[in-house]
């Protein structure tokens, strides 16, 4: 797939500014859940009541959002990934960089689902906007999450 052709379910756009937010530099997947512990009490820290089953369900897909887009980055990103969780108006921007600029995120399709893929369609789901884009030899994967 070029570049610059977008996925009807992945498209090709900028992230929303934002502030900087939690940042982790990442080089191995078996980091993952110390970070996703790190977030996890984080995003518990910011929701009004951590009680709420509401509360909870949004803070759970957050962190399933950034597992899987650090993890599809990890995996097929090359090295220099970088992801960040951060506040943007009504939710909260999760947004992984990597290395492999002329890759864009590819669901699964018309694949055998064991080959990966179906993460990006789950978040997709939950988000109100995502999409990805490039800056110079840099990939960003980006979705915004209600808060």
């Amino acid at each position: 797939m070029d570049r610059d052709t977008a996925s009807p379910v992945w498209p090709s756009a900028a992230p929303p500014d934002a502030p900087p937010g939690q940042v982790w530099p990442l080089e191995h997947v078996s980091q993952l859940p110390r970070v996703r512990a790190q977030l996890r009490r984080h995003l518990v820290e910011s929701v009004g009541d951590p009680d709420s089953p509401r509360a909870a369900e949004l803070v759970d897909r957050v962190v399933l959002a950034f597992d899987e887009m650090a993890s599809n980055a990890l995996r097929h990103g090359g090295a220099g990934v970088v992801a960040r969780v951060a506040p943007h108006e009504r939710s909260w921007l999760v947004e992984v960089c990597d290395s492999a600029a002329v890759s864009p995120p590819t669901p699964a399709i018309g694949r055998d689902p064991s080959q990966g893929g179906l993460g990006l369609y789950l978040i997709a789901e939950m988000s109100t906007a995502h999409g990805w884009h490039t800056v110079g030899g840099s990939k960003s994967v980006w979705a915004l999450l209600p808060r």
